[in-house]
This record gives C-alpha cells, sequence and structure tokens, in this order.
C-alpha cells in the first residue's frame, strides 16, 4: 500500500509541475489533490526538492519504458528518428506544458542544486541515446551528431510548447533525416 501512496504522490506532483511549475506549486496543494495525508508525504521524501527528484526519475523511467516499447524491432536509423515521432505525439497531447526537464533546469537554475543535476543527468542520457546509435551506424563523428540532433529535439518541444502543438517534431524528424544522410547513414 505504501508503494501505491508514493506513486500517487508523484504521478499528482508531475501533472502539477507539468501544469503550473515547480515553485508555484505548494506541497499542500500535492496533498489535497493526491487525497495522501503529510504524514506519508514525509515519511517518502524528507522534503519537496527530494519529492522533485524522484517526480523526474519517475518521468525519466516512465519516457524510456515507453520509447522501448514504441521502438521494439527497430534498427539504429530507425530508432534515432523515432525518437522525433515519440516527440510529436507527445507535444501533441492536450496536457503538453513543455518539458519537465527544461523547466527544472530553468527553475532551478543553479547547475549544482540536485534538481537542476537530475535534469542535466536525464540529457545526457538522451544524448548518450542518440550516441550509441550512430556508434552503431558507424557515424564518424557520433558525439557531434548526437548533439545536433539533440539540438533539433530541444527545439522542436521548446517551439511546442510556446507555438502550441503543431509539426515541430515531424519537422525535426526531416531536419535529423538530412543530418543523417550528410553523415552518410
Amino acid at each position: 500500500m505504501a508503494s501505491s501512496k508514493r506513486e500517487q504522490l508523484l504521478d499528482t506532483a508531475l501533472d502539477l509541475f507539468a501544469r503550473e511549475g515547480y515553485h508555484a506549486t505548494g506541497i499542500d496543494r500535492i496533498l489535497a489533490e493526491s487525497g495522501v495525508a503529510k504524514m506519508t508525504l514525509y515519511k517518502h521524501f524528507k522534503s519537496k526538492d527530494e519529492l522533485i527528484v524522484a517526480a523526474l526519475e519517475s518521468r525519466q523511467r516512465q519516457i524510456a519504458e515507453d520509447l522501448s516499447e514504441a521502438q521494439q524491432g527497430l534498427g539504429a536509423r530507425e530508432r534515432v528518428l523515432g525518437v522525433f515521432d515519440f516527440v510529436q505525439t507527445l507535444t501533441e497531447g492536450e496536457r503538453f506544458c513543455g518539458c519537465l526537464f527544461i523547466n527544472a533546469a530553468a527553475e532551478f537554475h543553479d547547475r549544482g542544486h540536485p534538481i537542476h543535476r537530475q535534469a542535466a543527468a536525464y540529457k545526457a542520457v538522451v544524448r548518450e541515446y542518440f550516441q550509441r546509435n550512430l556508434a552503431a551506424l558507424k557515424v564518424a563523428d557520433a558525439e557531434r551528431l548526437a548533439r545536433q540532433l539533440q539540438f533539433l529535439l530541444e527545439g522542436a518541444m521548446t517551439m511546442a510548447h510556446i507555438q502550441g502543438p503543431a509539426s515541430q517534431g515531424r519537422e525535426a524528424r526531416e531536419a535529423a533525416e538530412q543530418l543523417l544522410a550528410a553523415a552518410g547513414v
């Protein structure tokens, strides 16, 4: 039962953080919307910052699972391009309020803060995903191309947040296809 209460807190917190921001969302609001007692919250998390880090970790795991499921059986090139399809689907959702990790890094701008570090760690995982697949394709400078693809990905998510959902993921995919073609894959 404790695990379900923990998950309930994380799910509620993620939803509120996405819609209203990290600083604007208070513990009392999370408790009220989750229906979980304050004592239970502090049994699982010592502070709001610890809850935010755990929520980001939870979101990272969910994204990894969803992406893995969506990309089963695909080759390395298709996995790279499939990330843009994944982002297109993500940004088309009515509840899309921007990237939780970008928003976290913006609200906790001190690079040494644990929340900022968690956001940066996730972005490093994304870059490594691209780099690993590009290395499998024998791309000469996989590290550089991985960064360039990530710039496209981050830009698509940011513009979908700013402009509203449209074809940002698809257009970023088109640009990614051109970068891959220029790299000979």
